[in-house]
């Protein structure tokens, strides 16, 4: 175990972790071996057959402070006015006059309210979040994938070897889709529960991390790694290759870990990167458009990501923020911050009802918001 803070890991009360050779902030903490570990080594850890059981735990003083609630089923908690400024810019306005008839009947509300909250069966967290049609697919750090409704009624679990990646989606035909990160393969399962294999890379040795179904024309984005490289490839929606995406215009790797994936109404595919600290956006023939860093003197952990009917990309952070970018990545404002009691965000996914569904890393707890009207 690492016995000396370095100057950064100090001042966010993180141990340097303790893997040989890994300098790298220590997140989390393995209780069975006793020493911190970053997220790298932590991913390594658990995939290793010999510490994959391990337990191993947030290592930030914090964890106190939020323990897991037990909450009725399907409870509906009054409608809670969130004081998170959602100035419109002059920008967002000339884009919004853009979209179609329908679209520009929704625009920011002045206040985020907090409509709903519920607790996910089956799962210990919620990592990721897949909406189809009034039910959700959540997966949490514990190889566990569940389908359950807004009642909170649990109706189907698999278990899976993916851990904190956005490692499911649905299909527009409802057919779930996700990642076997230990065998290299993705599956798709049918409303009738027939599984199938669609997508193997066993043969190119990639190990893929994260998936998202288009909802312009059912096409499979997938976000891999394997040694020393990353990329991300356009399957059809029977898994036959289209399009791989790994470089930008000098040559440079646009990913290192591609943990997250969605696709904005213009096409761009936008890759929320951890191991970058940046949200890497590309437009549908994937041509490099910009990268996300973050606000000026702030860290920037990005999870989960989705974007919304008018275009917007939204993007949570382990630290307890949801940021709102334009199409051009152009910050917005934050729709929710850890000034409301959020942490270590992970999962977000959006209904049929532009309801944003936020899910954390120490509770099973899905938090529901408005922030459009």
């Amino acid at each position: 175990m690492a016995e000396h803070f370095d100057e950064q890991a100090a001042m966010q009360h993180y141990l340097v972790c303790g893997s040989e050779d890994c300098q790298k902030n220590g997140q989390f903490y393995c209780n069975d071996c006793g020493r911190p570990l970053c997220e790298q080594c932590r991913n390594e850890h658990l995939k290793s057959p010999d510490t994959k059981m391990h337990e191993i735990v947030i290592d930030i003083p914090e964890v106190i402070l939020f323990p897991e609630t037990n909450q009725e089923k399907g409870k509906i908690e009054p409608p809670e006015e969130v004081s998170t400024d959602m100035k419109v810019t002059e920008k967002q306005m000339d884009q919004s006059e853009q979209k179609s008839d329908v679209q520009q009947t929704l625009s920011l509300s002045p206040s985020v309210i907090k409509v709903n909250e519920y607790s996910v069966p089956g799962v210990q967290n919620a990592c990721h979040i897949s909406y189809k049609s009034g039910r959700f697919w959540v997966s949490d750090s514990r190889q566990n994938l569940v389908q359950t409704d807004l009642q909170g009624n649990l109706h189907q679990r698999i278990h899976t070897s993916s851990l904190f990646e956005g490692s499911h989606t649905v299909t527009q035909d409802e057919d779930l889709v996700y990642t076997d990160s230990d065998n290299n393969v993705i599956f798709k399962m049918t409303p009738d529960k027939i599984i199938t294999e669609i997508i193997n890379l066993k043969a190119e040795k990639y190990t893929p991390l994260s998936v998202h179904s288009s909802r312009i024309n059912g096409d499979l984005l997938v976000g891999m790694i394997a040694w020393e490289e990353s990329r991300l490839t356009r399957y059809s929606k029977t898994g036959k290759e289209i399009q791989n995406i790994q470089w930008d215009d000098e040559g440079k790797e646009l990913y290192e870990y591609p943990n997250y994936i969605t696709e904005n109404i213009n096409g761009d595919i936008c890759t929320s990167d951890y191991d970058k600290n940046a949200v890497v956006v590309v437009d549908k023939s994937g041509e490099y458009r910009f990268s996300y860093e973050g606000q000026e003197d702030l860290t920037f952990f990005p999870r989960g990501i989705c974007t919304d009917t008018l275009g917007h990309i939204l993007v949570c952070e382990e630290d307890g923020d949801v940021y709102l970018l334009d199409q051009d990545g152009g910050f917005l404002s934050f729709v929710l911050s850890f000034q409301q009691g959020l942490r270590f965000l992970h999962g977000l996914c959006l209904d049929d009802e532009n309801n944003l569904y936020v899910g954390q890393y120490f509770t099973k707890t899905l938090t529901v918001y408005k922030y459009l009207k």
